[in-house]
């Protein structure tokens, strides 16, 4: 029945996105801006583009969820009872720390990043545990288009600085006649670094919660931790400038693209294509765009020269594409505006995420005594860096003047 929904929801889309097309289409036939009144149409219906994403995201969330509650019941009841422990292992450590039968409860991950569209088992769902440190990693994800945008992450148990080598230039050969020496040149290096910043959240939870076993603690933690540390350490991994935080996106990455004048920082069709192939061929094989929820709005009225649009909505779960490469929204990447470095595009693979130590939660019964509520303490420490800075990834910036 799901299925069926989801597939009617996706032809509503489809519907959708072709009556806004024929708007722009017809607007753009008279050689003119849209009306105020078509504007309050084409915003609705990005809305309703918007809501039906967001619907169907609900419904294989949770279609997922069942299926991984059906599996892990079905796991529990196919082992001998007095092997079972009560729950996994892992399981039987958050218990026991929530109980608070012991103070301080670290997480490690135990699987790499994959296809961040976790509700839908094809596209790396089925891939995600069961587990505590599970849900706050995906909560995590949402809340940071970095690490939608799939980075190089590097897991430490410690968090010592971290130094990796790179390259800035290569070797070169030369056409060498008979009897002639042959030219040397040797290839550069530099090193990055890798440092461990702390972020942090308390959280606090009514004692009734706890003890009320009918209420997904586990999820109410998870969406609450992971929101609040993936905003905080989310916004550094774009937009953080190196001094006591990790060096964002936008810090390091190369420009592909000016404005032209007199747009106020506005960019063409044109200024994407050729951000797009500014980008070197074997970086734009895992190249993913990164912008701004108002910023992709204005790109879905973008055609190129043939008079094609160059955002494409994407179909049955798979994600919208700009020239065929996919599309992630984060609300840090700064708005298009005079000199703002308003679009990313590149491979997120060369920007390096720290994790260092997992993600430490602590357990205090005292600390809000009086109130009998339960305080839980959340501490990622992290940091990031764009390995490759010669041209992995580029921004365009809205012109100066």
């Amino acid at each position: 029945m799901s299925h069926q929904l989801i597939n009617q929801l996706q032809e509503k889309r489809a519907n959708v996105w072709e009556q806004a097309k024929a708007l722009l289409d017809a607007a753009s036939a008279d050689k003119r801006d849209l009306t105020a009144e078509e504007d309050q149409s084409w915003q609705r219906m990005n809305a309703d583009i918007d809501g039906i994403d967001a619907r169907v995201k609900s419904i294989t969330e949770a279609e997922q969820r069942e299926a991984d509650a059906a599996e892990a019941f079905a796991k529990i009841a196919r082992q001998p009872r007095e092997g079972r422990g009560g729950e996994s292992p892992v399981m039987d450590e958050v218990r026991s720390f929530l109980r608070g039968e012991r103070g301080a409860l670290t997480l490690e991950r135990d699987v790499k990043f994959r296809d961040l569209a976790k509700g839908v088992a094809a596209s790396g769902g089925a891939t995600v545990p069961i587990s505590f440190y599970g849900q706050l990693v995906e909560h995590m994800i949402d809340n940071s288009g970095v690490m939608q945008a799939n980075p190089t992450v590097l897991e430490t148990s410690s968090g010592e600085t971290i130094e990796i080598p790179v390259t800035t230039s290569y070797s070169s050969a030369t056409l060498t006649a008979e009897n002639v020496a042959l030219h040397e040149s040797d290839p550069a290096f530099a090193k990055r670094s890798l440092g461990a910043y702390k972020y942090g959240v308390l959280i606090q939870a009514p004692r009734e919660l706890i003890d009320d076993t009918g209420v997904d603690l586990e999820g109410f933690l998870a969406r609450q931790c992971g929101r609040a540390l993936g905003n905080a350490f989310g916004t550094d991994l774009v937009v953080g400038n190196a001094v006591s935080k990790p060096s964002g996106v936008v810090q390091t990455a190369t420009t592909g693209v000016t404005g032209t004048n007199g747009v106020v920082g506005a960019f063409t069709a044109d200024n994407l294509i050729d951000l797009y192939y500014s980008v070197l061929s074997s970086y734009r094989q895992n190249a993913t765009w990164m912008m701004r929820d108002a910023t992709i709005a204005a790109v879905r009225k973008l055609k190129d020269t043939t008079n094609q649009y160059i955002w494409t909505p994407g179909l049955a779960g798979s994600p919208d594409t700009i020239m065929g490469r996919p599309v992630v929204s984060d609300p840090n990447v700064a708005a298009v505006a005079l000199s703002a470095k308003s679009v990313i595009f590149g491979d997120f693979g060369a920007y390096f995420v720290r994790i260092a130590g997992g993600i430490r939660f602590e357990r205090s019964s005292d600390f809000a005594f009086n109130t009998d509520q339960i305080t839980f303490k959340a501490v990622l420490r992290g940091d990031g860096i764009l390995a490759d800075q010669t041209g992995a990834i580029k921004v365009f910036v809205g012109n100066a003047a």
